[in-house]
């Protein structure tokens, strides 16, 4: 049998050929925890054989989990599941084989053909629910059903990947403070008390199966993976889409607390008496086999730019200017997208495909890696002033969480914060004082902005020479005088659904017909009207170089693709539009260059980042090494770019050498946004922490001190980045407090 072997720098740069007596033919897939290959046993057999990564089979509490993942799938070897032939969890690269089951997974069925028919929908459900009762038969807890653990076989739905499970006797256990799962697929309880987490928490994921496969999206829904933790702890599923039959049973499943769903039993004696004409006859997809897997890299495709350069004139039907009082929201974008072409895209994906690992508390935040080392001088420091010394501020009460956190920008001469129950606040950069505040009136009148402190407050944006503030749950605009806070215009955001954007000197709106409006962000009077070719309610995305983007899927060539338009804020023309293959989503804009990160699926990681050339028209796909889970970026300059994961990974890629250069495991799980400082990287923990990172070798410089307040056994969503101004780094943490350091000395801190 050849030999393990593995050259280069890269752990796969050779891929094994053998997995014990198995001849490795394809790959089917890969995640965080290995490569799935389609073999072959002596006698023909086909099997699916996971090995671990190189790197991985180097950790001994990875080699722990790994021999728990293969006893619990021996444990449930059977008819919903896909039968064990053989595994070797002690090889230089652990290993697993089982039987290959032709047939897409659930996830790739509804992103391809879109929702189920009602009566596929109850087989599905009933299938999973047999396959939970068999699988806690044999004493294993799932604790990360998901649609890309379905597959969609001839004879039913089988349930695959057991790489967090946990058997009932098993010795390995989740980590005080820690819990690992999909967020959108994991129950209340495994946010709350993941040492705890039982059968039933198999049963909650269950619900939000079947709504995802009876709308295309799930029944807590959000591009942040923040809010998601959030809305399945404290807030009710979205039904929209499912069967009014199977709507109560879906919602029992969905329930908060563990004792009031039902068992798998319960569930499919019901399932029995939804419908007398309840159908039993297995589901079969359309098959697919390895080869049909995921596409070579997207490359640049045909496009809408004319052969001599963009297209001149194009853009807004009947563009009307005439005066207006304006208004404009920062937010979140919620809109639900269901149906045939409607799956929102996600991050999130599990441990064994790289699932979210996501720690609670002081205790399980601590960060890899060796002592800080010494900050260099120079780039950093610039601009310091010497005078400076460290100040914090309470801008908010203690122990309001992430929602109650001030969220900040900075200007010359200040920083501009707001909060639940502030409108706005002035704060000198300095020392801290308050230049002047601005109470949110409507929220000590007791309308619905500002009621709760889990109100997500987003920062003021200053535009046109205006602070502009979002009030009154996100339906209300105020454009403010920074100098004294006081009101210059106001405009009611009803009708726009969150889409609002700002890019120079406009305020960007759409309304659910299409209808963008633009707002002159001076004045809030309007300066054009219109519908932008080929998009459907676009929302803009701007950079500060002049363009306003818009960013849609579409199916190219029967392929993923990503329609990307250039519009000119000041006059709604479009520039440009083109179409670029594969899933995008636009993160980024300098210098000419747009930067994407692109995922294979719906509810799949970040698997490569691409890198699109305007003028030269070039798209310059670099995969990652190993996927990012919960991906967040931010744009250092044309050719360098960085991604944080929900995990904590850090990892740096660059375009000039097309390649990965460093990946750091920083064990920050839900960090904000990273934010780069010339040769510094910063970001928040949920404890308060900032950490700062050397951009050039990944080597960690240092971190502050620990304030999580009250927070510190909940779920801290929604960190605020840190901002960075004239060598200074401000944050806010969980405890209310607005603080300052020195961002040229971060191991002083």
């Amino acid at each position: 049998m050849p030999p393990w072997r593995s050259t280069g720098t890269d752990a796969e740069a050779e891929s094994p050929q053998y997995a014990g007596q198995y001849l490795l033919e394809g790959e089917l897939g890969s995640g965080g925890m290995g490569v799935v290959h389609l073999a072959r046993s002596a006698s023909g057999l086909k099997l699916a054989v996971k090995v671990v990564h190189a790197e991985l089979a180097q950790d001994p509490e990875f080699r722990g989990r790994f021999r728990q993942e293969v006893g619990a799938a021996r444990k449930v070897s059977g008819a919903f599941t896909a039968p064990v032939v053989d595994a070797d969890p002690e090889a230089g690269r652990p290993w697993m084989a089982t039987l290959f089951i032709p047939g897409p997974t659930l996830a790739e069925h509804v992103k391809r053909n879109g929702a189920l028919p009602v009566a596929r929908l109850r087989q599905l459900m009933a299938g999973l629910a047999e396959a939970l009762r068999d699988i806690h038969r044999a004493g294993v807890v799932h604790r990360d059903l998901k649609p890309s653990n379905v597959l969609l076989a001839e004879d039913g739905p089988k349930v695959i990947d057991f790489g967090i499970s946990r058997p009932s006797d098993s010795e390995l256990r989740t980590e005080t403070g820690k819990l690992i799962g999909t967020p959108p697929f994991m129950a209340p309880e495994q946010f709350r008390r993941p040492r705890d987490v039982g059968p039933a928490a198999d049963v909650f994921a269950l619900g939000s199966v079947i709504v995802h496969a009876a709308t295309g999206s799930g029944p807590f829904d959000s591009d942040s993976p923040y809010l998601v933790a959030y809305q399945v702890v404290h807030e009710e599923p979205d039904l929209t889409g499912v069967p009014d039959d199977l709507a109560p049973l879906v919602a029992r499943c969905l329930a908060k607390e563990p004792e009031d769903r039902p068992t798998p039993d319960e569930l499919m004696t019901e399932l029995r008496s939804v419908s007398a004409s309840y159908d039993t006859q297995a589901f079969i997809p359309e098959q697919r086999g390895w080869q049909d897997g995921p596409s070579e890299a997207p490359t640049h495709r045909r496009g809408v730019l004319a052969a001599d350069g963009p297209v001149a004139g194009r853009g807004l039907r009947g563009v009307r200017r005439r005066g207006l009082r304006s208004v404009r929201r920062r937010g979140l974008e919620d809109v639900r997208q269901r149906g045939p072409g409607g799956v929102r895209r996600r991050w999130w994906v599990g441990v064994g495909a790289g699932a979210v690992v996501v720690a609670l508390g002081a205790g399980g935040l601590a960060l890899t890696g060796d002592e800080p080392a010494p900050a260099a001088a120079g780039p950093g420091r610039a601009g310091q002033d010497e005078g400076f010394r460290p100040w914090e501020a309470e801008l908010s009460a203690d122990g309001a969480g992430a929602a109650g956190m001030p969220r900040c920008v900075d200007a010359p001469d200040a920083l501009y914060c707001t909060r639940p129950g502030l409108l706005a606040i002035a704060v000198d950069p300095v020392d801290g004082s308050v230049r002047w505040s601005r109470a949110d009136t409507r929220a000590a009148s007791g309308t619905d902005a500002g009621q709760s402190g889990d109100v997500v407050v987003e920062p003021p944006v200053l535009s046109g020479g205006l602070l502009h503030v979002v009030t009154d749950g996100g339906r209300r605009l105020e454009a403010l005088d920074p100098a004294t806070g006081d009101t210059n215009w106001i405009h009611d955001l009803t009708g726009y659904g969150g889409r609002i954007a700002h890019a120079g000197g406009v305020v960007l709106l759409t309304a659910d017909d299409s209808t963008v409006t633009a707002l002159d962000a001076a004045t809030g009077e309007r300066k054009w009207e219109g519908t932008v070719d080929g998009l459907t309610r676009p929302v803009f995305q701007s950079y500060g170089d002049g363009s306003a983007y818009a960013v849609g899927t579409e199916v190219i060539d029967g392929a993923d693709g990503t329609l990307v338009t250039a519009v000119d804020p000041e006059t709604g023309v479009t520039r440009w539009q083109q179409e670029l293959t594969g899933t995008l989503t636009l993160v980024g804009a300098r210098d000419g260059v747009l930067w994407f990160t692109s995922t294979a699926e719906a509810y799949s990681d970040t698997d490569a980042v691409v890198r699109y050339d305007v003028e030269g028209r070039a798209m310059r796909r670099i995969p990652l090494r190993y996927p990012v889970a919960g991906a967040q970026s931010v744009v250092a300059d044309a050719d360098r770019l960085y991604l944080i994961g929900a995990d904590g990974a850090l990892v740096a890629v660059d375009a000039r050498e097309s390649a990965q250069v460093w990946r750091v495991e920083t064990s920050v799980s839900f960090p904000s946004a990273p934010v780069v400082d010339g040769a510094r990287l910063y970001f928040s923990a949920g404890d308060g922490r900032v950490v700062a990172f050397d951009t050039a070798r990944g080597e960690l410089l240092g971190q502050t001190g620990a304030r999580p307040g009250t927070a510190r056994e909940s779920v801290v969503s929604g960190l605020p980045e840190p901002v960075v101004s004239d060598g200074k780094v401000f944050a806010a943490a969980p405890d209310g407090v607005l603080f300052a350091v020195d961002g040229g000395e971060p191991e002083r801190w």
